[in-house]
């Protein structure tokens, strides 16, 4: 089957998820962020199905001005494009569920979290199942299954492995540059650039109006620059307040629109006792690496000489693998960060009810022992719930790091080749 590109289809992994949900709950919606393919998804999981885009402004007008007779006149499996332009709908979807709740109505797809805009949410809780599709990952470009974190999870993992194939030194910096977007990662990296520029200035321009009151795109603009150089590290509100010269109710503000539009998001803080983890800095990752190096300039050349602003992109990269995997599991995971008094860290923990994982992540090809420090000391910290850690790395072996507590080094490109 082929896209809307007239490309071929490339398979998401989260196609079964959704394909469970259709087979039980009446409202399902398949949210992410504006281009990474949840129209394309959503029309090859069930191509018979009706289907309608509120992009559509004939479609848009008549939603709103008689969202009951819209509802009323629709098939009775449909597809709703754009949710997030007509919340007005959501009423009218939750009296046409009450009457009849046959599982796999209504297929709705959403921009922006609607768990996060009330008037949308609140009007179907209890009748609607949210699934996330990210940008594309690696895996799935490779058109492979993706095992890493499951096999990792579930079994550990063995230095008996096969060898992984080395990668070469333009392979990392170009994976992370082209990012997700099937209309960059499918394009000359020039030509990428240019593409993942307007997609920013498009979302500024129109959705951002849709789901808030804000005029002005300018300082929206400002914002989600200055945070590209900022990706991966602690965020400080009360710096970028100084920094742009704007209260921090409005940061925090133009913050929570760009988590809506699922441009950023928070990685909270790990914490041994939970009540102090409401009180520790989160960090901030952008959800796509591409996007974030082009708002700050980065490409692939860069690699040598910006090291330091790579490792910080190759760990926002290296989240958004690992939890787009983790969306595809039955597990309820969650993901952290952790750093202590001491300003000892580890990248990304990871938690399944009281057991903890830890991934440290790093640009180098060779890995020293003091790279395991981070996860020493997250597993002193966790205790007996502390299962093992993994040292990403960009070499091409899996290595033994310690035995107690148990540490690997693995090659980052196992993320794809698993």
């Amino acid at each position: 089957m082929l896209s809307l590109h007239n490309k071929p289809y490339l398979t998401r992994h989260l196609e079964s998820a959704l394909a469970a949900a259709l087979s039980d709950t009446p409202v399902v919606c398949l949210l992410g962020p504006r281009q990474c393919g949840k129209s394309t998804l959503a029309k090859h999981l069930q191509p018979k199905r009706a289907y309608f885009t509120l992009d559509d402004e004939n479609v848009l007008n008549l939603a709103l001005n008689d969202p009951q007779g819209f509802i009323a006149e629709l098939p009775e499996e449909v597809t709703i494009d754009e949710i997030q332009r007509a919340p007005e709908l959501t009423r009218a979807i939750k009296r046409s569920v009450d009457e009849n709740r046959l599982p796999g109505r209504f297929l709705l797809t959403g921009s922006a979290n609607l768990l996060q805009l009330p008037r949308l949410a609140d009007s179907l809780a209890g009748r609607m199942e949210c699934i996330y599709l990210q940008p594309f990952t690696e895996m799935e470009k490779e058109l492979r299954t993706g095992n890493f974190l499951s096999q990792w999870l579930t079994d550990g993992i063995s230095t008996e492995l096969k060898p992984s194939q080395t990668l070469h030194a333009s392979e990392l910096p170009r994976r992370m540059t082209e990012g997700g977007y099937p209309e960059a990662f499918q394009r000359q990296p020039n030509r990428a650039r240019r593409w993942q520029r307007q997609y920013i200035q498009s979302i500024i321009e129109r959705d951002i109006h849709d789901i808030s009151q804000i005029k002005g795109g300018k300082d929206i603009s400002r914002l989600l620059e200055y945070l590209s150089y900022q990706t991966a590290q602690l965020l400080n509100v009360s710096s970028i307040s100084a920094e742009l010269g704007h209260t921090r109710s409005t940061v925090e503000r133009y913050l929570g629109l760009l988590e809506r539009l699922f441009l950023i998001q928070r990685l909270p803080a790990w914490h041994r006792n939970s009540a102090k983890r409401l009180v520790k800095a989160p960090k901030l990752h952008f959800i796509d690496s591409g996007i974030a190096s082009a708002l700050c300039g980065l490409t692939a050349e860069h690699w040598i000489k910006e090291r330091t602003r790579f490792g910080h992109l190759l760990e926002s990269f290296v989240l958004q693998q690992v939890t787009a995997q983790a969306g595809c599991l039955d597990e309820d995971l969650r993901f952290w960060h952790y750093r202590d008094k001491d300003k000892v860290e580890v990248d990304i923990v990871i938690t399944h009810g009281a057991k903890v994982w830890g991934l440290e992540i790093k640009a180098s090809k060779t890995v020293n022992a003091s790279d395991g420090n981070g996860l020493k000391r997250l597993s002193n910290q966790a205790g007996n719930s502390f299962q093992s850690g993994i040292i990403l790395y960009d070499g091409d072996s899996v290595l033994p790091v310690a035995k107690e507590p148990l540490i690997h080094a693995v090659p980052i490109s196992r993320l794809w080749q698993d």
